[in-house]
């Protein structure tokens, strides 16, 4: 993810990820139709949630797993140059899910 653009504290984030065609898995990935992986573009969209929660201080020194993402579907390929509008909404926080840090 590239910046966010909008923030409501535990509850939603929006981020903007660039498509570059100077991103590595562009070089390996479907060659000769550069494709980003769908893989890839959940873990832009999980690190847009990941955002919500480090800027919680309830979850300080620890790191977020997310456990699900319902109703995820891939409408076009995207490519390079595209612009990725990444929408975030906190559906339910379990703490379990969260693992504290060990800082030495």
């Amino acid at each position: 993810m590239d910046r966010i653009i909008d923030f409501e504290e535990e509850k939603s984030v929006i981020g903007i990820k660039n498509v570059s065609i100077n991103e590595q898995y562009f070089e390996g990935h479907f060659p000769g139709n550069p494709v980003m992986p769908g893989v890839l573009i959940l873990e832009a969209l999980a690190q847009a949630g990941g955002y919500i929660l480090l800027k919680n201080s309830d979850f300080s020194g620890r790191f977020p797993y997310f456990a699900a993402m319902e109703k995820v579907k891939f409408r076009k390929p995207v490519i390079p140059g595209d612009q990725l509008r990444l929408e975030m909404e906190v559906m339910k926080i379990k703490k379990n899910f969260l693992m504290e840090l060990l800082m030495e």
